[in-house]
């Protein structure tokens, strides 16, 4: 598989604090690429300089052939970068197809006067826009949810629901922060089955998670990050097995990584908190 996303050297500083240090990687087109590591690790600052939320102090991202550097968030999305937030950001006040509808705002042609005018070509293009918003809740699973404001689903659809935004835009790469976040045991086993939907039709992914089970399942490769350094790459079994990953989530100590290596998670364990452990 080619090389769709690739990143060289990110940094980025937030006044004392080195957030991201020289990280690099390449995201191949196609895949599942999880992105791990313990709480402050750097990888939602990750995301962002990626999405251009904040800009890089040094470093380049490069997709699909060309560079990222200098363009807005608006300019990323329309290259073909959607993402999600770890919190929840939808209209709350909007319908869920309202919500898709925005999120189709990227690839929209109608102009201001457009706009003002309603010109046969806007009113066909609101309609389209509208066709596929409700085409994506079904795909997503929430068509019959369509005129209810987003604030009145649950928990786990509104996840669903900024999916079908993000997928709105017609993206070449979905970056997907903490999406099984809240969700209980049956919400993650739905959000597992459409990711696989969503690589299967032909999008690549990345994937910020803390759920080790559901990362470590769906991944291609796993990127594992500690105090913003890149400390191992690869398959998931050869990324759980790391001494690097498991001094990074246990600690120093030998008897911690013995166990890691050698011992499943008791019943009752924390989901997601060794990558080591067999959850």
């Amino acid at each position: 598989m080619s090389v769709l996303l690739s990143a060289t050297r990110i940094s980025k500083r937030f006044g004392g604090v080195q957030a991201l240090s020289d990280v690099e990687f390449s995201i191949r087109r196609g895949e599942i690429y999880g992105l791990i590591g313990p709480n402050g690790a750097g990888k939602t600052t990750l995301f962002n300089v990626l999405t251009s939320v904040y800009a890089a102090d040094d470093g380049r991202f490069e997709f699909d052939g060309a560079p990222l550097s200098g363009l807005k968030p608006h300019q990323v999305a329309a290259r073909g970068i959607a993402r999600t937030f770890q919190n929840i950001r939808l209209f709350a006040n909007l319908t869920a197809i309202e919500n898709v509808m925005i999120g189709r705002h990227v690839r929209t042609r109608a102009g201001v006067f457009g706009a003002m005018l309603r010109t046969r070509a806007t009113r066909a293009e609101e309609a389209a826009i509208e066709a596929r918003a409700a085409a994506l809740l079904d795909y997503v699973g929430l068509a019959a949810r369509a005129d209810d404001l987003a604030r009145q689903l649950p928990y786990g659809e509104q996840r669903r629901l900024e999916i079908a935004r993000a997928l709105a835009t017609e993206p070449l790469l979905l970056a997907l922060d903490e999406p099984a976040a809240g969700m209980n045991a049956t919400e993650t086993s739905d959000l597992r089955r459409l990711i696989e939907r969503i690589r299967g039709d032909g999008i690549t992914v990345l994937l910020i998670e803390h759920d080790m089970k559901l990362v470590m399942g769906l991944s291609d490769r796993v990127l594992v990050l500690d105090y913003g350094r890149r400390i191992a790459e690869g398959p998931p079994a050869q990324v759980r097995t790391d001494p690097k990953v498991i001094e990074a989530y246990l600690g120093t100590g030998a008897t911690s990584a013995t166990r890691a290596h050698a011992e499943p998670a008791p019943a009752g364990a924390r989901p997601g908190a060794v990558p080591g452990a067999a959850n």
